[in-house]
């Protein structure tokens, strides 16, 4: 194929864990068009994993929450700006791995002449894209995983057989500024770390914040580890009662950026979280994962680490301290194996 875009548009718009998802997409792009340059446009806060990724020369991110929530008028006064942005940049070709009507209106109205849209029925606007052959038309396969979706998108240009698990690295700066946390906290004496997220930004996806504190007590008279509890900004008021109800040697960190987040992570020998945005990013880092899942099959959205154990149930709040105790020891008992042939 000789079809070679210098300036490239990546609409990326999915949630946190979506963008993280997209990775081994963008990646494929990048390795299809080296020369080219390419911008992605995102919603908050997936532009720090696009940055980090580092697969992007640029970024434009979009406040999605504002555009669906804030007054009409401001509304259409964002998008106007949106566009005026995108347009101003000339690109020759576009990507929309979602397609929605509206970011194939973007990618229409961003003036590029050749527009390679993902085909959702009764959801994208097929007749805005222009690229042949097209994509195969998206089926919504609950068993065709989201990363491979993302990846269909990008076999007309000839991308096939690509790695598909995410990978994220840290910077050097959010490595130090999380050392300086663990040392402030006396919590890089040797013990293990393991990291426990309560949150999940809807109350019916969360373990019980009781049951996180009793594997947090397990974890500690049986293992000898060090919890870490990680709080998103859905959790921040539950901050004074996690330090009352969680033992007194758990670590509580707060107003982390992504990227620190995601050094802070890199330092776990497990991670234990509800079925959320941070749980990708955890696994894309390569740190071993418990995830609670309040589904009681697989489907398009678990993450695709190397070691990692999914705990499916009809309700999350049906899952037992002792099945989430024995799947975490499982991972440290083999992290500490690995360590053990590793000398």
């Amino acid at each position: 194929m000789t079809f070679n875009p210098r300036n490239i548009l990546v609409i990326d718009f999915g949630q946190l864990g979506d963008v993280v998802m997209s990775l081994p997409a963008l990646r494929a792009i990048r390795e299809r068009f080296p020369p080219a340059r390419i911008t992605v446009v995102v919603g908050r806060p997936g532009g720090e994993i696009i940055e980090m990724s580092g697969y992007a020369d640029a970024t434009i991110e979009v406040d999605r929450v504002g555009l669906r929530d804030g007054s009409k008028p401001l509304s259409v006064l964002r998008i106007f700006r949106v566009v005026k942005d995108v347009r101003q940049r000339k690109f020759d070709f576009v990507i929309d791995l979602h397609s929605f009507s509206e970011t194939n209106l973007l990618g229409f109205f961003s003036g590029a002449p050749k527009r390679l849209f993902s085909r959702r029925p009764g959801r994208s606007l097929d007749f805005l894209a222009n690229f042949t052959p097209k994509p195969a038309v998206d089926k919504n396969d609950p068993d065709q995983h989201l990363i491979d979706r993302y990846l269909e998108v990008l076999v007309p240009l000839g991308i096939k057989d690509s790695p598909r698990v995410p990978r994220l690295m840290t910077a050097v700066e959010d490595d130090h500024a999380i050392d300086a946390m663990l040392r402030k906290a006396k919590a890089e004496m040797g013990a293990p770390l393991v990291g426990l997220f309560p949150g999940a930004g809807h109350p019916g996806r969360c373990w019980p914040l009781e049951q996180f504190a009793h594997l947090a007590d397990f974890l500690i008279r049986n293992d000898g580890v060090r919890p870490i509890i990680f709080v998103g900004p859905e959790e921040r008021h539950l901050v004074s009662h996690m330090r009352a109800l969680f033992p007194t040697s758990c670590v509580i960190l707060e107003k982390l950026s992504i990227p620190q987040l995601a050094a802070a992570q890199a330092r776990l020998a497990v991670f234990v979280s509800n079925d959320t945005g941070p749980v990708h990013i955890a696994a894309a880092v390569g740190t071993p994962i418990v995830v609670l899942i309040d589904l009681p099959r697989p489907h398009a959205y678990v993450p695709t680490g190397a070691s990692q154990r999914l705990i499916f149930s009809e309700s999350v709040t049906a899952i037992d301290v002792e099945q989430v105790y024995a799947a975490t020891r499982e991972l440290l008992s083999a992290g500490r194996t690995t360590t053990l042939f590793a000398r």
